[in-house]
């Protein structure tokens, strides 16, 4: 089973992604802010990350950073943000952020992104 470590700090839509997300057979592991991401990242080390940029005491731009920085992992990472802060998806992207949806956002476009992700494609 995939596991996924979801950083949202509005409990509705996590737990509307969470029940999307295990309902096509994934592992989630909830964080409510940055801290408790990579907590859950360092303790799981998660097959896929879907992390809200704006949250409290951490960001999702830090997650990536130290992810990819500290960490040194590779695990694919979609982010998310409300509409009109292009510079921040920009800085994610460069961070090394695999994918970017705006909210508000379709649970089923989520869970497409998502598959397209965590599906390895065998080279032939």
């Amino acid at each position: 089973m995939k596991k996924i470590v979801l950083a949202e700090d509005n409990t509705t839509l996590s737990l509307l992604l969470k029940f999307r997300l295990e309902k096509e057979g994934y592992e989630l592991f909830m964080a409510k802010d940055g801290k408790d991401a990579l907590d859950l990242i360092e303790t799981h080390e998660p097959d896929l990350i879907i992390t809200d940029i704006m949250m409290p005491f951490i960001s999702g731009l830090e997650v990536i950073s130290h992810v990819r920085i500290k960490l040194d992992m590779d695990t694919p990472i979609i982010v998310f943000s409300a509409a009109g802060q292009e510079e921040m998806v920009l800085k994610a992207f460069n961070l090394g952020a695999n994918d970017f949806m705006g909210k508000p956002f379709s649970p089923n476009e989520l869970v497409i992104r998502v598959k397209r992700l965590l599906t390895v494609i065998p080279i032939s």
